[in-house]
């Protein structure tokens, strides 16, 4: 403590500027002004990893597109169980910018917020087949209501010319469309978000600054220690809450604090690469984002599509992601991130999962090892007439994949997201990937009913949650009338597509 210039009090602490963080800071001003809230970022600006528009999908995932939302069952039905619950997420997301657009927090929807398609596309007839049964499946329930499906060629070719010029006139294909999705740039939402927070009373953002221990004070609170990146000052702050939303950089912070619900985790990083077009006229002819279906073996981040992207207002496309393999938690982490978060208490699930998960290793390696060809090909499979001169290399975020224990394999990967929190709330690490930012206000709900129930119950909170995010309490899943007053509502305010 000697070495400590600076010693400061808060309500809450939130690591990392990012999407999450920024959106549990707003939440937590709107119900309670006079929080006391600290924000500290070890980079010198906001949203400089997954949240940044050139890092992540930024589809605003709502389960319209996403094939690997709606498995098939062994009976061969279509499971779109995990679909609705996703759908249903971004209708959260939904209704908390509406509430902060019409109340000033954002001052324009186009500044982070876009309409654009949401399209699956498949070929070969077994794929068909599925996509006719997955559509048939999702429009028998409300929240897909106006999902269209088409196996005509002049159909898709008015929907995305890029993908069908081109292309032989024999090739079964088929697509399902929504108008109703959105093309969502989380660095810039998260700026606008940040800029809102820098002007309310009480909170305050601190960059370059590096959390270097947590630990518990004997009256339960939590004292964070950081470390200037460029002044070297050091400094704690002690607070009753705190949140760690530093993407890939949560686990080592998680593994930090010494909570006993931590112990076990791992992280499996793995990185990403886009190809990228700021041609205007390709980016004029394709105005939808294009999911086809996963390679056998990869993970489900790496699902190829073709996107309309609209970022800093300009047109681009983006195709992608090609998968690949980096120790670094972040990408501007360290080489040895993934070495240093290995313990007695992860390294068993790791080795388990290296032993049952040898597919997904085995095809990281060939993405690592494809040549510039290869990755063209199979962008060409989407786009026959691609002109490579037209294309360039794109290097995306980190995504660290949770590896957890199993008391039957020893250790799983998964592909989620996941909140570990310590037992009286008082700390929560967000570890995991993609949905991810689409999904940030259904988990920082989570955050709020696990770490702050008792304000929820009997502070008032709930009532004024319900204000900004209306569906609150309810299911959308299961109330037809209730979504279509919430979509047609947030639709008008954001200035999207309506059906």
């Amino acid at each position: 403590m000697s070495a400590t210039r600076e010693i400061r009090e808060a309500d809450v602490v939130l690591v990392g500027a990012g999407i999450m963080s920024t959106t549990l800071g707003v939440l937590l001003k709107e119900l309670q002004p006079d929080l006391r809230i600290e924000l500290l970022e070890v980079l010198e600006k906001e949203a400089q990893e997954s949240s940044s528009a050139w890092n992540n999908a930024g589809t605003g995932h709502a389960a319209l597109c996403e094939l690997n939302y709606t498995p098939p069952r062994s009976d061969g039905s279509i499971d779109i169980s995990k679909a609705l619950e996703v759908n249903v997420e971004f209708d959260l997301s939904r209704q908390l910018w509406s509430h902060l657009v019409r109340t000033g927090a954002i001052r324009s929807p186009e500044s982070f917020i876009h309409p654009v398609p949401h399209m699956s596309f498949v070929q070969s007839a077994d794929h068909v087949a599925f996509l006719k049964k997955r559509h048939a499946a999702l429009t028998a329930h409300h929240l897909y209501r106006g999902m269209e499906y088409t196996e005509d060629k002049g159909q898709l070719a008015d929907w995305i010319p890029l993908v069908m010029e081109g292309r032989d006139p024999k090739e079964v294909v088929a697509a399902t469309r929504m108008i109703t999705g959105t093309d969502v740039d989380y660095g810039a939402l998260t700026t606008n978000l940040l800029t809102d927070l820098k002007g309310r009373d009480r909170f305050s953002v601190h960059f370059s600054q590096r959390v270097t221990n947590l630990e518990r004070e004997p009256d339960g609170r939590w004292r964070v220690e950081m470390r200037g990146t460029q002044s070297h000052d050091r400094r704690s702050v002690v607070s009753k809450f705190v949140f760690l939303g530093a993407g890939g950089g949560a686990l080592p912070l998680l593994q930090t604090s010494e909570i006993p619900e931590g112990h076990g985790y791992a992280g499996f990083p793995v990185s990403g690469v886009w190809m990228r077009t700021d041609k205007r006229e390709l980016a004029d002819r394709h105005q939808a984002k294009v999911y086809g279906l996963a390679a056998v073996g990869s993970p489900p981040m790496s699902v190829p599509h073709l996107d309309t992207r609209i970022i800093d207002g300009q047109r681009h496309l983006l195709f992608g992601p090609y998968a690949g393999f980096s120790t670094r938690f972040l990408k501007h982490g360290s080489l040895t991130d993934m070495f240093r978060s290995l313990s007695f208490d992860n390294i068993g699930p790791m080795l388990a999962v290296a032993r049952d998960d040898f597919d997904l290793t085995e095809y990281l390696i060939g993405q690592v090892l494809e040549s510039k060809g290869k990755r063209f090909e199979t962008l060409r499979a989407f786009f026959p007439r691609v002109d490579e001169a037209d294309w360039q290399v794109e290097v995306a975020g980190q995504r660290v994949q949770i590896i957890k224990r199993d008391p039957q394999r020893g250790g799983v990967l998964q592909f989620g997201t996941e909140i570990v929190s310590a037992a009286d709330g008082s700390l929560l690490a967000l570890l995991g990937a993609s949905p991810g930012a689409s999904t940030a206000v259904a988990i920082m709900v989570n955050v709020l009913e696990r770490s702050f129930a008792d304000q929820l119950k009997r502070g008032g909170w709930a009532a004024k949650l319900k204000a900004m995010i209306p569906s609150y309490s309810q299911s959308l899943i299961d109330d037809a009338a209730l979504t279509r007053r919430v979509r047609a509502e947030t639709a008008e305010v954001l200035h999207l597509r309506n059906l």
